[in-house]
C-alpha cells in the first residue's frame, strides 16, 4: 500500500483554498471532507478563514470528521511579522477557523510590510494606504529571525504544532536553521513541471524538510489574474497527455503523482467534486523512471508567482525575492 502522509502525519494531498470564493468556500470545505480530504491549506490573506472554519464545524458536527483527524494549515501574513503581532495574528486565524490549534503554521512571504490593525483592514493585503495617490507597499524593518522567534512562541504555547515557511530560497533556509529553535518542518513553495526547483528541493532533503508544492498544476490557477496565458497550461502538453493515456489517468492526475512522487506533498485547488476525487485517485500507479524524466525534462525555470514580477505591476514596489 502506498504511503499518503508524510513523517508529521500530513497527508500528502491537501485541499488548496487560495482563490475559493467565499460564498463558495464552506459548502466546498464541507464537500471536500465528505470527498476523502483530510488536509487544508489556508492562509490569512485568501480572506475566507471565516468561511473555511464554517465548513469545518458543519462537517465534525455532523461526524464526518474529528478535528484530529484534520490537518490545517494557516499562514502569518506580511503585515504581522513584528514579534508582538505573531500571536493576535494566529488568535484571529484560530477564531475565524473556530479552532484550537493549527497543525502547521507558515510564514507566508520573507517580506515584511507596515502593521494594519485588524480593525482598520482584514486581511490586510500588500498596500498599506490604499486611498494614497500612488498607493505601494510599506515596508518594516523587522528582520525573519525575530518572526520566526515569534512564531516559536506559538508552538511552544502549543497553539501550533508544526511550523513552517513559504516561498523561502536556499540561502534563507540554510540561514533559518542557523538560528532557528524550533526547526522548521515544511517549506511551501511554487513547484511544478515548468518550474522543477530541483536544487532547492534536495536542499530541503538534506536538511529533513518537508516540501509541500503549490500550484501543482502549473499556470490553470493564474490565467484569470493576467499572470499565465492559457498555451501555458501543462494539462494539454503532448507529454502529460501521452503518459495520461499510458496510465489511463487524466494530465492532472499525472502531474500531481509526478508531484507525491518526487517526494513533495501536494495542494491542488478545484470548485469541481468530481475533480476533488480525481486529485485524490492517484495512489493506485507509478510513474517509471523515464516517465518521471521527461516531465522533470519540461523544466523552464517558469514561475507564475513572482513578487518581483505582480509587486511591481499591481502594488508599484519594487520587491524581488528570487534574484
Amino acid at each position: 500500500m502506498q504511503k499518503t502522509t508524510n513523517k508529521f502525519g500530513m497527508p500528502l494531498v491537501g485541499y488548496g483554498l487560495w482563490k475559493v470564493p467565499k460564498e463558495d468556500c464552506a459548502d466546498l470545505v464541507y464537500t471536500a471532507i465528505q470527498r476523502g480530504y483530510r488536509h487544508f491549506d489556508s492562509a490569512c490573506d485568501y480572506g475566507n478563514e471565516q468561511q473555511v472554519g464554517e465548513g469545518i464545524k458543519r462537517a465534525i458536527d455532523d461526524g464526518l470528521c474529528t478535528r484530529e483527524e484534520l490537518w490545517i494549515t494557516s499562514k502569518l501574513w506580511n503585515t504581522y511579522h513584528a514579534k508582538e503581532h505573531v500571536k493576535p495574528a494566529l488568535q484571529k486565524t484560530l477564531d475565524d477557523l473556530q479552532l484550537d490549534y493549527l497543525d502547521l503554521y507558515l510564514i507566508h512571504f520573507p517580506i515584511a510590510l507596515k502593521y494594519v490593525d485588524f480593525e482598520e483592514c482584514y486581511p490586510p493585503e500588500w498596500i498599506y494606504d490604499t486611498s494614497a495617490e500612488n498607493p505601494t507597499m510599506e515596508r518594516a524593518k523587522i528582520p525573519l529571525h525575530e518572526t520566526w522567534e515569534g512564531m516559536e512562541s506559538l508552538h511552544d504555547e502549543g497553539l501550533v504544532k508544526n511550523l513552517g515557511v513559504c516561498n523561502y530560497n536556499s540561502a534563507l533556509m540554510f540561514d533559518l536553521v542557523n538560528y532557528a529553535r524550533v526547526k522548521p518542518s515544511v517549506l511551501q513553495i511554487e513547484v511544478h513541471p515548468y518550474l522543477t526547483q530541483e536544487k532547492l528541493v534536495q536542499v530541503c532533503k538534506n536538511l529533513d524538510i518537508e516540501v509541500t508544492a503549490f500550484s501543482p498544476l502549473g499556470a490553470l490557477s493564474y490565467v484569470e489574474l493576467s499572470m499565465a496565458k492559457e498555451n501555458d497550461s501543462l494539462l494539454e502538453h503532448e507529454t502529460i497527455v501521452k503518459i495520461a493515456k499510458t496510465h489511463e489517468k487524466t494530465p492532472a492526475q499525472i502531474l500531481l503523482r509526478w508531484g507525491i512522487q518526487r517526494g513533495t506533498s501536494i495542494i491542488p485547488k478545484t470548485s469541481n467534486p468530481d475533480r476533488m476525487s480525481e486529485n485524490l485517485d492517484i495512489f493506485d500507479f507509478e510513474l517509471t523512471g523515464d516517465e518521471m524524466n521527461k516531465i522533470s525534462g519540461l523544466n523552464q525555470n517558469r514561475r507564475f508567482n513572482d513578487p518581483g514580477v505582480f509587486c511591481e505591476i499591481a502594488f508599484n514596489t519594487l520587491h524581488p525575492i528570487y534574484d
